[in-house]
């Protein structure tokens, strides 16, 4: 079979020739102004590629026609077209036109004309129709001389779809196979997981270098095609790459959209309005784990196996599942002087809690914010008695009676992990952190900054305490990502030897005058370095002073 490309551009009156000189029979003079006709919906119609995916763009209730002529065969030749929807329902037809006969035999001139009545009108035929969004292919077989007509049709809104017509079904598929059972099986559930497995793909048998397997999860509903999937999203505000499945780069994602390398799977997370859409490309692997879903939510999985080679994809029969409900949050108890880590989890944004039975009628709550931002709430049975944002070090003394109840919640009120240490205890109780000055920052100055050293000075309090300065050289492309992981209940155990400059005591009864300094010496010439200030008081925990960053001079 053969696409006849230069029909297009002919005129209709040189095209009715071409059609004869074509090994296309000659219509007969009965049925030559039918055949006209039908020619003329050929001459205002689009041709459509051989072998190749074509997109096309429709107009609400404006039909877009395309066609394909083939030749006259001996023998049956075969031919497909597949047409993939890729947002809503639209209708699509094939129509025929067959060549009419050569001129008939002498013979009965009235059965001779009954017999070309016939013939004229059987020329023209719709031989498939079909309405829907999801993907169809129709197979055919011609052994004559003939021109197609496509005719699409959307009636909801402006849309497009994806054909793709091929003449030669022995070289291989443009569209990776399913298997012959295309579900996806969901083998298991849990709170915040859900594993799937789904049958191979003959296609990964045969190229498996060039195929692997895509998953899309979202909370709305099943998608019939990858095209369908890129649209949806796209219609929710985003843009996205070019080709989901195979455009996974990093310079390529939106600021919506977070990308995570992991194990060898790529997965993009994009936000929308109706909630995340999730795509991961995980190679051959046919069984996958779904993690971080939000309890008693109900998801929607779609495989697609993708050819990364043609960029087209085919679609496993979508699947869904409820994530079990979260238990009820467990409730920990405090003990008299016992130090708490607690680890909340921003995306989850719930709160974690605490119980205190008191035992004296003066309690303190001790709070040190090691990463994060944290919010804090206190009842006493039942009734609020503080709530804030916690800041650094916050100490919370409250009288109430005895075997009181305390409720302690907190809750992380930034999208990444917080973590806070918790301490309550009897106001006689010996404090768990030393006696802190009235600020923690770090100051330098400017002026007596050099190319090789570098002074900083800190406010220190009435007890006679121990002073620790450690120094870490960064590049200032790094400064920020060292400065929001940097973990504010850690001590000087988690440095490097290398860091540490040195330890000093001091103290001064007259708060205005507990003040000291520094110089740092040793440095290299226009470089940035980190100073942290850990103060230790009795009982021996750290409490670490606010980093200060300062770069040394280039040239003195």
């Amino acid at each position: 079979l053969k696409m006849s490309w230069f029909w297009l551009y002919l005129p209709l009156h040189l095209l009715m020739a071409t059609c004869v000189c074509h090994s296309i029979k000659a219509p007969t003079t009965s049925s030559q102004q039918s055949f006209k006709t039908n020619l003329f919906n050929f001459y205002h119609s689009l041709m459509l590629a051989d072998g190749k995916e074509t997109t096309i763009h429709l107009l609400k209730d404006i039909p877009k026609r395309y066609y394909f002529a083939l030749e006259e065969s001996r023998v049956l030749a075969p031919f497909s077209i597949t047409v993939t929807p890729c947002d809503v329902p639209i209708e699509w037809s094939i129509l025929v036109y067959k060549s009419p006969p050569a001129k008939a035999t002498p013979g009965d001139h009235d059965t001779q004309e009954v017999s070309k009545s016939q013939k004229a009108s059987s020329m023209v035929s719709t031989i498939f129709n079909y309405k829907g969004n999801s993907v169809e292919t129709y197979m055919g077989m011609s052994s004559h001389s003939a021109f197609y007509l496509l005719e699409f049709l959307s009636t909801e809104r402006d849309t497009h779809i994806t054909v793709y017509l091929t003449t030669d079904t022995t070289s291989g598929h443009l569209y990776p196979e399913l298997p012959t059972d295309p579900r996806i099986d969901v083998i298991g559930i849990g709170h915040t997981t859900v594993t799937l497995t789904w049958k191979h793909s003959p296609s990964i048998l045969q190229h498996r270098e060039s195929i692997q397997y895509c998953l899309l999860v979202n909370e709305k509903h099943n998608y019939k095609s990858l095209c369908a999937a890129e649209t949806a999203i796209r219609s929710s505000g985003m843009k996205l790459p070019p080709t989901l499945a195979l455009s996974l780069s990093p310079y390529l994602l939106e600021p919506q959209q977070v990308m995570i390398l992991s194990n060898s799977e790529l997965s993009i997370i994009n936000k929308v309005s109706s909630g995340e859409v999730r795509q991961v490309c995980m190679g051959t692997k046919n069984t996958y784990t779904v993690p971080n879903l939000s309890p008693s939510t109900q998801y929607y999985f779609d495989v697609f196996i993708v050819n990364l080679l043609t960029n087209a994809s085919a679609a496993y029969t979508g699947t869904f599942a409820r994530t079990l409900e979260e238990p009820e949050p467990k409730v920990t108890e405090l003990k008299d002087g016992k130090v708490i880590h607690v680890v909340l989890d921003g995306k989850k944004q719930k709160f974690y809690s605490l119980q205190y039975w008191a035992r004296h009628k003066k309690i303190h709550f001790t709070f040190q914010l090691c990463q994060g931002q944290i919010q804090v709430h206190i009842t006493r049975n039942g009734k609020t008695v503080a709530s804030e944002d916690l800041s650094g070090l916050r100490y919370f003394s409250l009288k109430g009676k005895l075997l009181d109840t305390y409720l302690v919640q907190l809750r992380s009120t930034e999208e990444s992990n917080s973590s806070v240490k918790v301490q309550a205890s009897p106001h006689f109780h010996k404090p768990l952190f030393p006696l802190l000055p009235e600020s923690l920052k770090i100051k330098s100055f400017s002026k007596l900054r050099t190319c090789r050293s570098v002074t900083i000075a800190w406010l220190g309090t009435q007890e006679e305490s121990k002073y620790c300065v450690y120094r870490k050289r960064i590049e200032e492309d790094q400064l920020w990502r060292e400065l929001q992981s940097a973990d504010r209940c850690s001590g000087p155990e988690s440095r490097h030897k290398a860091e540490k400059v040195l330890c000093k005591y001091f103290y001064d009864l007259n708060p205005q005058r507990a003040v000291t300094t520094e110089t740092i010496k040793g440095l290299e010439a226009g470089t940035l370095y980190l100073f942290d200030v850990y103060l230790f008081g009795p009982s021996g925990i750290p409490v670490r002073y606010h980093s200060k960053v300062v770069k040394t001079r280039k040239k003195c």
